[in-house]
């Protein structure tokens, strides 16, 4: 027979539900740490919410990153990001850059004079560097991309409520997105509590985990929905307890293999990337965690009704629907 690499035994039987208490009010706590965070030292917003400027540029001589933020160190700008930008359109000899500066304070844009000493600044490490173009973000375009990413993870939680009530049932429904909103929130806390970057691309991440989180609880469900026809007399809690211990190894393996690829990554990706990558570390490890203690004690608070849907009178629009 050949050999298989198990994260878990064939056959586990552990009670998700024996510190019930203690797993889901530390998932309370955290959230409410959270908010605490964010009211004490609110986001460490980047350029993208917090307006600025960005520079571009091209030189024949290969980008050094560290280089450029040396140089520019002096200039005391507050946040800068360079990113080196690739293109299998470019020459071979054409190496371009993305020179992000924060917004001063009290000052709609970068002043043309502060880009000219920028501009100053790289051509004194990069004599043969060149600016083609100079963009400016104010601080009404940033704040309107402040709600459109609020909007963006709200739509995409809806969103999937509405498939879970339509797929299971409405207590699946709560139960996903109260996990999906647990990871969320406490993810975000981390970025307050640490005052890492926050930026577009965590926004990105952020909706990444909704569906690395979701498809996770759905599997489980998905296998609860097949047991409740099943074993029609066992108790919800135990139900839960032998679906979850029946999708432990798929759940073990998923979360660990991504996180293998999310580890390289995150130590070899550079700088552009290891926010984004950072949040999505912590995402898939809270997604695991509320899929087994979260979103199964929101469906055992609420119950199941396990009568056949043709015998029920729910009212419901969906009540019909073949799931």
């Amino acid at each position: 027979m050949a050999w298989r690499l198990r994260l878990a035994p064939v056959t586990t039987n552990i009670d998700f539900f024996r510190a019930a208490r203690i797993t889901f009010g530390a998932s309370v706590l955290a959230v409410l740490l959270t908010f605490a965070s964010l009211a004490v030292f609110g986001l460490n917003f980047g350029i993208d919410f917090r307006g600025g400027t960005t520079i571009r540029t091209e030189s024949t001589q290969a980008v050094d990153v560290g280089v450029y933020r040396e140089a520019l160190a002096a200039l005391n700008l507050g946040d800068v990001s360079i990113t080196e930008v690739f293109d299998p359109g470019f020459r071979d000899d054409q190496h371009v850059a993305m020179v992000r500066i924060q917004a001063q304070d009290g000052v709609e844009a970068v002043t043309p004079e502060t880009i000219r000493q920028v501009e100053a600044a790289l051509l004194a490490v990069d004599p043969a560097i060149t600016f083609p173009s100079v963009e400016s973000v104010g601080p009404k375009v940033s704040s309107e991309l402040i709600w459109s990413a609020l909007l963006a993870v709200a739509a995409g939680t809806v969103g999937i409520l509405i498939y879970v009530w339509i797929r299971f049932e409405w207590q699946f429904a709560v139960g996903t997105v109260a996990a999906l909103i647990h990871d969320v929130v406490v993810t975000v806390g981390v970025f307050s509590l640490f005052q890492i970057k926050f930026d577009l691309t965590i926004v990105a991440a952020l909706l990444t985990i909704l569906g690395y989180s979701v498809n996770d609880t759905v599997v489980i469900f998905d296998r609860l929905r097949e047991n409740l026809v099943k074993y029609k007399t066992m108790p919800l809690r135990d139900l839960l307890n032998f679906t979850a211990n029946e999708t432990l190894s798929r759940t073990l393996m998923t979360a660990s293999t991504t996180l293998i690829a999310l580890t390289v990554l995150f130590i070899l990706g550079g700088d552009v990337i290891r926010g984004f990558v950072f949040a999505m570390l912590f995402g898939v490890v809270i997604g695991t965690y509320s899929t087994l203690y979260v979103a199964k004690n929101i469906v055992l608070m609420l119950g199941v009704n396990r009568e056949p849907k043709e015998k029920r009178d729910t009212g419901s629009e969906f009540a019909n629907i073949d799931a």
